[in-house]
């Protein structure tokens, strides 16, 4: 049996979450499943060493790259590649039209999608709703990545046992989504006060001017950069950390997968769809919200209690 799943979220956040049902249909049906997946949802490096996956099928839609899967042609030509690999059903987490057509022109018989033109609604409960009534199984909404594990048992070896190893979540999707770093600094000062500490800064090349912050204090000699190193290659360090604080990002969704305990900073973004799956995310929201008024368009970077963040972030550590 060849099976298809199509996820076509763009985010790596959304792309782990999505994992534990993606995981649940391929134990179900005794089989790896081929994904088709958003380039930027980053699914080759991050999936590379997961034995539920068969092939990732990258969907390019973006308009401004002149995606080549894009608009009239662009559909026909993505359904004549999905025909050729003759998969036999497909389980599609959207509810547009366009994929159901697409799965009916690949030749796939037996389609499974979310119910046409329904209204958003929580991201995990949909996912987790969907797959449920399919498989008749509780599905836990716990993902895993799997990250390559000599590289792991490698990078531990050369450890100091006696440092806490925290990753620092330095990126973000947008300005009102980032604690300021200045926050990050003090917050790494204060840390270390009490506890003999290792940082791993958790940011890409868009985020070089966040990096250098840290570059010009004391702390650097106890920091390691991520700002060059790929998805794939940061999991085996994220792996031997005790600890990420950082921000809502794909970052935190990552360390969540790769069972680290999170302090999550939910300023401008729902945290009832992306802090509340899991038990290992631990969030902070700003002060005056609740966990239902936390959204996106709350603004609220500049209410984030520095105090919590601090002992909570110390409370996990012990």
């Amino acid at each position: 049996m060849k099976v298809l799943v199509i996820q076509q979220r763009m985010g790596i956040g959304d792309m782990v979450i999505f994992l534990p049902y993606i995981h649940a249909i391929s134990n179900k049906l005794k089989t790896k499943v081929s994904l088709l997946v958003k380039d930027n949802s980053r699914a080759s490096d991050l999936l590379e060493k997961d034995y539920h996956i068969q092939e990732i099928i990258t969907l390019s839609r973006d308009r401004k790259m002149h995606g080549h899967h894009d608009g009239f042609f662009g559909f026909f030509k993505l359904a004549f590649e999905l025909r050729k690999k003759q998969f036999d059903e497909v389980f599609i987490f959207n509810s547009s039209l366009r994929y159901k057509l697409l799965a009916k022109f690949a030749g796939i018989k037996k389609i499974h999608q979310y119910p046409l033109f329904r209204k958003k609604d929580n991201l995990v409960a949909s996912a987790k709703n969907f797959t449920e009534s399919i498989i008749q199984e509780t599905i836990p909404s716990e993902p895993i990545l799997y990250p390559n594990g000599s590289e792991v048992e490698k990078i531990k070896k050369n450890l100091d046992l006696n440092y806490k190893r925290i990753c620092i979540g330095l990126s973000a999707s947008g300005p009102t989504k980032r604690w300021d770093i200045q926050n990050y600094l003090n917050l790494c000062k204060e840390i270390t006060k009490t506890k003999k500490c290792k940082f791993y800064l958790a940011g890409g090349k868009n985020d070089i001017e966040l990096i250098n912050q840290f570059k010009k204090t004391k702390l650097w000699n106890d920091c390691f950069s991520f700002e060059m190193l790929s998805i794939k290659e940061t999991l085996p360090y994220l792996k031997n950390c005790n600890l990420y604080i950082g921000n809502d990002t794909g970052w935190l969704h990552i360390a969540n997968a790769l069972n680290i305990k999170c302090v999550a900073l939910f300023m401008d973004s729902p945290v009832l769809t992306y802090g509340n799956y899991s038990k290992n995310i631990h969030c902070i929201i700003p002060e005056g919200e609740t966990m239902e008024t936390t959204v996106h368009d709350t603004l609220g970077k500049d209410k984030i209690s520095f105090e919590q963040v601090l002992s909570k972030s110390l409370s996990l550590l012990d």
